[in-house]
């Protein structure tokens, strides 16, 4: 077969972490299993992934080793059991999400985290015992080059599914069309168990994106800082666990915010400078 037809990345369902992310001070974060709810959502990917089979299909799935993501497989899996498609599991180390170090800290040393990483910028920031974005870069690109030795067999699969985490997902697209580190600061996360299609062009052997990604600059700037506080108060809210009152709250989600929303403006006014603003990545091609 070659390269498989179909590329399709998947996050994991949602997870105890994702939920409630003080867990992560007690519970290894490849440990952190999912929640109910994240049974279900990747259960309905599964039947999702069975409309887009065709008759002379094959799988192979690749999974991080993290324990929600192995669930989220084994819960796909149940969804196209019943059309009788082959498929092979690969357990890839290299997927793992971000390292955002061991159990997690106290609530000042998150907070802190929180606004120094809107401030630095999310590709580069390394967190303290953990990793930056730029190093998960370097493990996709290690990773692509195992995929594309697989690809010289004939006998690799029609389809290629790759179970993963948020971060990793985004810069996995990044090293594979060449994104720019602007772009990718300008990316929201990847909502839970949405498929991201990546389709082959028979002729050019080139892969398309044809699932849209959200941005940040696609928002107005009101609808953005809103959203951005938002998206802030709920992490911080998850994280602490009520340990911050509302003013402590709002403090840090406004900090965090303003320093998210300036590098996202910075990114983009960057990107226009080397016009390499990729608003259309649904049409962008790679050729590797």
């Amino acid at each position: 077969m070659g390269r498989p037809r179909l590329i399709l990345l998947v996050r994991h369902g949602e997870s105890e972490g994702n939920k409630d992310k003080t867990v992560n001070q007690y519970i290894p974060n490849h440990k952190v299993p999912l929640t109910n709810h994240g049974h279900e959502q990747a259960l309905e990917a599964g039947k999702l992934l069975k409309s887009l089979l065709k008759e002379d299909d094959s799988i192979c799935f690749y999974t991080s080793p993290y324990l929600r993501a192995r669930q989220t497989t084994n819960d796909i899996i149940e969804g196209i059991k019943d059309t009788g498609v082959k498929y092979v599991i690969e357990e890839e180390p290299r997927m793992r999400e971000q390292d955002f170090g061991n159990f997690q800290s106290t609530k000042e040393e998150m907070q802190r985290i929180w606004v120094e990483r809107a401030k630095y910028g999310h590709f580069f920031y390394r967190i303290p015992y953990g990793e930056s974005a730029a190093d998960v870069y370097d493990r996709c690109a290690s990773f692509d080059a195992s995929l594309f030795r697989h690809f010289a067999r004939d006998t690799f699969p029609s389809i290629l599914v790759l179970v993963t985490h948020g971060i990793w997902a985004r810069v996995f697209l990044m090293k594979w069309f060449r994104w720019t580190v602007e772009y990718f600061e300008d990316l929201q996360n990847v909502p839970h168990c949405t498929w991201i299609v990546m389709e082959k062009d028979p002729k050019t052997q080139k892969y398309r994106l044809n699932t849209h990604l959200q941005t940040w600059s696609e928002l107005e700037d009101q609808q953005r800082a809103k959203k951005l506080k938002e998206d802030t108060s709920d992490e911080l809210r998850l994280t602490t666990n009520g340990q911050l009152d509302d003013n402590e709250m709002n403090t840090v989600a406004v900090a965090a915010a303003k320093a998210k929303d300036e590098q996202v403006k910075r990114s983009l006014e960057t990107m226009r400078k080397y016009e390499v603003l990729f608003k259309n990545n649904n049409t962008k091609e790679a050729g590797i």
